[in-house]
């Protein structure tokens, strides 16, 4: 069974944070809040954090569980797994944050009301983000053996490589995808909408802001959600999704061959390798 986490906040380094933060503002609607070298841009159910270094970098994930008896319940796996933890905050709102194999700092804690209340309002939630690796396969082991994500779907070659991974942590498809490429890296994010008609005002709000589409408007194969993606001054990609598939407990787990038309089903594809 998926462990039940939520996407909760992405945290990346830029060289430009001011840029960066205003970029999100015309394009995401993200409000910025500026301290001495990092900028917190939100909105309600998507929340992005700058600090400042080199581009296309992710220092942490946060993921929140939807009751405390759930995150408890991760927590025991983690020591059952004899897992590096550390804990930090109350009793009342405890964090924990562990590392993955490419370094990124994962922090999990329990969702409260404020937090429910903005995901029920909000047009547009923080739902994925995607990375890259040199070593698809040890990151994998680690999200889905450790800390117990579910396998949605793998790419792989004619040779039977690793070329991609679409794990989740609930029902909805994938909470974080896995590409195969030259260096560790970050990838993108995606904002899911309730709905095309949502997507479609979407990429008409990124045109009255003259931010030109990246890729897309198109439809992934794995996930079947249909999307599209801007490109932020930094380089990293930023999507917008809707209808992403939901899976029932039990799926199969998909195997999709390396090719453009996995990555979107209607034409263009960005391949990371």
């Amino acid at each position: 069974m998926p462990i039940g986490a939520v996407l909760d906040q992405l945290e990346l380094t830029s060289p430009q944070v001011r840029v960066v933060a205003e970029f999100y503002k015309r394009s995401y609607g993200l409000e910025a809040n500026f301290s001495k070298d990092e900028v917190i841009c939100s909105a309600p159910a998507r929340i992005l954090r700058f600090r400042t270094g080199p581009a296309n970098q992710l220092l942490s994930v946060r993921f929140r569980f939807p009751s405390l008896s759930s995150f408890n319940a991760f927590s025991t796996r983690l020591q059952a797994n004899k897992l590096s933890v550390k804990c930090s905050g109350s009793e009342d709102e405890r964090m924990l944050c562990v590392v993955d194999p490419d370094g990124r700092e994962l922090h999990f804690r329990v969702s409260n009301a404020a937090d429910e209340e903005a995901a029920n309002s909000t047009d547009a939630r923080l739902q994925h983000f995607a990375v890259r690796t040199p070593d698809p396969d040890a990151l994998v082991s680690f999200y889905v053996e450790t800390l117990g994500f579910t396998v949605s779907d793998f790419v792989r070659d004619e040779d039977g490589v690793l070329r991609a991974a679409f794990l989740r942590s609930d029902d909805e498809h994938h909470i974080l995808a896995i590409f195969r490429a030259a260096e560790a890296r970050f990838d993108h994010f995606s904002c899911e909408v309730t709905d095309w008609t949502a997507l479609r005002d979407w990429a008409d709000r990124m045109a009255a802001a003259s931010i030109s589409l990246e890729w897309g408007v198109g439809r992934h194969g794995p996930g079947n959600d249909t999307f599209f993606m801007v490109k932020d001054p930094d380089g990293n990609l930023a999507e917008i999704s809707a209808e992403l598939e939901v899976c029932a407990p039990d799926r199969p787990i998909g195997l999709w061959p390396h090719r453009p038309e996995t990555l979107n089903q209607w034409g263009v594809a960005i391949m990371r390798s």
